[in-house]
């Protein structure tokens, strides 16, 4: 084996090594998010790239906003993965106000093609306190 293989080898060995690294952070850190409110309802944006609505979750738990992204990679007919950077499961979490009350049974979801995922909350004035405390699926809209 000549010293250039060698060092070839070692390069791309390293390369895929800088790039799972990046996507273990990746996945490892929560997605961007912001909370914004108004009179009727919470609403929560988070950047969801790359997602697709059947790899997206999203729930609603103990006053927290959660979603979770199951992303796929399209296989490349005639490529090779040099550089896998992108993670493939995704996190994001925000709690609301400690004084929200809210009815995540009339939440809705939205994915747009750009990959920005907003959460509604309708508030509710008349919740009881643990009410919610069960976990609430919402579906994300068409």
């Amino acid at each position: 084996m000549r010293l250039a293989d060698v060092r070839d080898s070692l390069g791309s060995t390293l390369y895929r090594g800088v790039g799972k690294a990046k996507a273990q952070v990746q996945e490892q850190r929560s997605l961007p998010v912001d909370v914004l409110e108004n009179d009727d309802a919470y609403l929560v944006v988070f950047d969801a790239p790359g997602a697709e609505k059947e790899d997206v979750q999203v729930r609603y738990v103990h006053g927290t906003v959660k979603i979770r992204i199951d992303r796929f990679r399209e296989f490349r007919e005639g490529y090779e993965m040099r550089f896998p950077g992108r993670g493939m499961g995704l996190d994001g979490e925000v709690d609301l106000p400690e004084d929200a009350l809210v009815d995540p049974e009339t939440g809705t979801a939205r994915l747009t093609e750009r990959g920005t995922l907003s959460v509604e909350i309708p508030k509710e004035a008349s919740i009881a306190d643990g009410e919610d405390a069960d976990p609430e699926r919402i579906e994300i809209d068409d």
